[in-house]
């Protein structure tokens, strides 16, 4: 038995009885940054925001050259179509010229977000910009540009941290670690 407010909302609202397929092609048209805001609309939705299908119809929409990118070697993994999306997203803040090294520059910076954010304890500045760098000269960037590049994920990383108490034993911990590094370099 269906209540009023149940019968009403089903006529009055269209989208209710649409199709995953068709409800995926509407959202994939709506700007990426309303999508937190689609997902808290009904649980249906939030499941498709979960969910593989959307981010491979999205990342075909809005990446088309995405499909193209071959795997990469080194420790940083690819993974599924909304780390993809999301890595394509992020990179275009960055700076890179090709698809396949936008994704990477993308990843790259998940993936030291994620070091700085998930880890209580983040292994030493040196190891992850060492990781880093490793990776661009796995997938054929020169020595120089690899460089370039860990510099500029560490400033968007930074740059990007949340203003809490985590992030500043964090940013200080970074500090340290250069000092000490500059007091034995002399």
């Amino acid at each position: 038995m269906t209540t009023d407010r149940e019968s009403e909302t089903s006529y009055e609202n269209p989208l209710v009885n649409l199709p995953d397929h068709l409800l995926v092609e509407i959202f994939i048209r709506v700007p990426v940054t309303d999508w937190a805001k689609l997902s808290c609309v009904k649980k249906h939705w939030a499941n498709l925001f979960k969910g593989e299908y959307l981010w491979q119809a999205a990342l075909a929409k809005t990446y088309p050259f995405a499909s193209l990118a071959k795997r990469w070697p080194g420790p940083i993994p690819r993974g599924l179509s909304k780390r993809r999306f999301t890595a394509l997203y992020v990179s275009r803040y960055i700076n890179s010229p090709d698809v396949e090294r936008n994704e990477i520059v993308g990843h790259t910076y998940l993936f030291l977000k994620e070091q700085l954010d998930i880890s209580t304890m983040p292994p030493p500045s040196t190891i992850l910009h060492g990781t880093i760098i490793d990776q661009f000269i796995a997938c054929g960037f020169p020595k120089d540009k690899a460089y370039e590049l860990a510099s500029l994920i560490w400033l968007a990383v930074i740059d990007n941290l949340e203003e809490n108490e985590k992030s500043f034993q964090v940013l200080k911990r970074l500090a340290l670690e250069g000092n000490v590094r500059n007091y034995f370099a002399v």
